[in-house]
């Protein structure tokens, strides 16, 4: 009978702990809408400190959070973006750039670590003298850590040099920092130095108009803090469970994962021709004994690692892999 489950689909899985259910049980709240919410307060001054930047707002999500940051810098309908074409605000957040903005996307092909090559951007951006023809460029969004890249860091001179390139142009930056705290501690530099070149926009009336404005979110937010303030020393456990894990996978007859790849809380696994078995097999072998993972296709899987998956749940993880895949059980049983 199935008695532990480790769930590896995202870091979004993660569940409030004790910590953050007692915060958010304890909040000082007030209508937010109304600019009134005391913790809300706390929680975006606290932000915009880390990040430094004038202002920081408080939405219900990421896919949100890209949205009003584009809609903020594009206003003008019809304008256009620089993006990559594996972002997560091009593949995974319902065109909404598109159908609420009315902003074009342009996308530039994403490098495997995450990166567009600047020239190919800079030759991406319309010639303000024809633009009786082409829509007009006025945003490059970057995305750190990039997720469909592996969780890839771009380096702070890359997004530098992107920086000085928006300046050039006259265009506006900005950078999908969904993992931000994932690319500071594995690099090593401080949030507000990673975001220095970006444009940062505290938009309330977009926020509104999407919905957003959700009155008594100061509820959210003491659990917020508590991520922020405690949870964030935790991510370098996370960073090294997946190394072992993915050292650990590489190991196993039949799977194959690019170990120096593996820079953050993310990594994929390709089966390999021959294996007798699928993605989805897998997958579903695994969840018979408590392990979530996703499908990235037929024969690759993506593992995500977060602050509620232990080194054991790592170890049984590779023990059950090991038993779907070979039929050999792990000798260090994996438990």
């Amino acid at each position: 009978m199935m008695t532990r489950t480790v769930d590896l689909r995202s870091d979004t899985v993660t569940k409030p702990s004790q910590a953050m259910r007692a915060a958010m049980a304890n909040a000082v709240v007030d209508d937010d809408v109304l600019g009134c919410d005391p913790t809300a307060f706390c929680l975006e001054t606290e932000l915009a400190t880390i990040t430094g930047k004038e202002a920081a707002l408080f939405v219900p999500s990421g896919t949100m959070g890209n949205l009003i940051s584009v809609l903020v810098h594009c206003e003008v309908r019809g304008s256009e973006v620089i993006l990559g074409d594996n972002s997560h605000i091009h593949i995974y957040e319902n065109g909404g750039i598109s159908t609420i903005g009315g902003v074009h996307p342009r996308t530039v092909k994403n490098n495997r670590d995450g990166t567009m090559d600047i020239d190919l951007i800079e030759a991406a951006i319309r010639d303000p003298k024809l633009e009786i023809c082409y829509p007009t460029t006025r945003l490059i969004c970057l995305e750190t850590t990039h997720a469909n890249c592996g969780g890839k860091c771009l380096p702070v001179e890359y997004i530098d040099k992107v920086g000085e390139l928006t300046k050039k142009h006259g265009l506006k930056l900005h950078i999908d920092g969904a993992r931000i705290f994932n690319a500071s501690v594995a690099l090593g530099i401080p949030v507000h130095r990673l975001v220095q070149a970006a444009d940062s926009v505290s938009a309330k009336i977009l926020r509104k108009t999407l919905g957003g404005g959700m009155r008594q979110v100061g509820v959210l937010c003491a659990a917020a803090l508590v991520a922020v303030q405690e949870n964030v020393g935790k991510l370098e456990s996370d960073h090294n469970n997946a190394k072992f894990l993915a050292q650990g996978l590489n190991r196993i007859e039949g799977l194959k994962v690019d170990v120096n790849s593996v820079e953050t809380n993310i990594l994929y696994f390709d089966i390999l021709e021959g294996t007798n078995i699928t993605a989805l097999k897998l997958c579903k072998n695994l969840e018979e004994h408590g392990i979530l993972v996703m499908p990235e296709s037929s024969f690759r899987i993506r593992l995500v690692l977060h602050y509620q998956i232990s080194e054991s749940d790592v170890q049984y993880t590779l023990s059950c892999i090991q038993q779907a895949v070979t039929g050999v059980p792990d000798e260090n049983g994996g438990k």
